[in-house]
């Protein structure tokens, strides 16, 4: 079972990883309409204003989301005990984001909910 948990960290490190570089390029995208909007020739300089709020909050939104991945799938390989309550929750949270996030969610919660999985964060070296 050892096996599974550590899958799952490694699978939450890669998808906080693209998540943390489609922030990133989403950021990129805000600070494009920024600019549209920041224009004096500009027409739609509140429609940009708009769009670049949007845009620098999903951003946001992204980059910790998977900055919390991150975070947390290192601890998880090391099988440290509090990265399993961890784990569980983002792993519940990302059922919603379909396809990708949906099957490492189901991935993660079979992996730490198993009786073998819940066996390693017990167990003290």
């Amino acid at each position: 079972m050892a096996f599974h948990v550590d899958l799952a960290g490694v699978l939450f490190i890669v998808w906080g990883g693209l998540i943390t570089l489609i922030g990133l390029s989403t950021l990129a995208l805000g600070v494009g309409a920024t600019s549209v909007a920041a224009s004096p020739s500009s027409d739609g300089q509140f429609a940009a204003g708009v769009i670049a709020a949007m845009f620098t909050t999903l951003a946001l939104i992204a980059i910790l989301w998977g900055a919390a991945h991150i975070a947390v799938g290192l601890p998880l390989r090391r099988h440290r005990h509090w990265s399993r309550s961890a784990a569980l929750m983002l792993g519940a949270v990302d059922l919603l984001l379909l396809p990708y996030g949906t099957a490492i969610g189901c991935y993660a919660l079979w992996a730490l909910l198993h009786q073998g999985g819940r066996k390693l964060f017990t167990e003290r070296p």
